[in-house]
């Protein structure tokens, strides 16, 4: 069994899943300005912006996963939940819900079927929850999943 790159919730990325070749974090922080005359403007740190994290790759059916590890994905993106994403290594990145997912596919068989997924999945950060809520939280998702 591969080791974990990565899991989302319940979703474990490895060689055998979605392996992906490219791991992109984007972070932000709020600055608000105040115009100030005959100076420049002032500044003032708000918090925390908005944070996305964008996984790309290719699938190789016959050699990654496929249409089955990609349905999975598809339908934890469709309840619309906020998900633990956690690094193979441990660190945990935080909350995470699925924004967007593209394929491309080439290469087909002669029935029609992709011999090479190209694929980019984006998460967006939305976590500001305690971690007795998170626990809660985690309980439920896996129970809605498999009841």
């Amino acid at each position: 069994m591969d080791m974990p790159m990565l899991t989302l919730g319940m979703f474990v990325f490895t060689l055998d899943t979605l392996p992906y070749q490219q791991l992109q974090r984007d972070m932000g922080w709020r600055l608000a300005s105040n115009a100030r005359v005959g100076r420049r403007a002032a500044y003032q740190y708000m918090g925390t912006d908005e944070e996305t994290i964008t996984l790309s790759g290719v699938l190789l059916p016959e050699l990654t996963g496929g249409d089955m590890s990609l349905a999975m994905v598809k339908l934890m993106a469709s309840q619309g939940k906020a998900w633990p994403l956690i690094e193979g290594t441990g660190m945990v990145y935080g909350w995470y819900a699925i924004e967007k997912l593209s394929e491309g596919r080439t290469e087909f068989f002669s029935d029609g079927k992709a011999r090479r997924i190209d694929f980019t999945l984006t998460l967006k950060r939305v976590d500001d929850i305690g971690m007795l809520d998170a626990i809660g939280a985690i309980t439920r998702s896996i129970m809605e999943l498999v009841l």
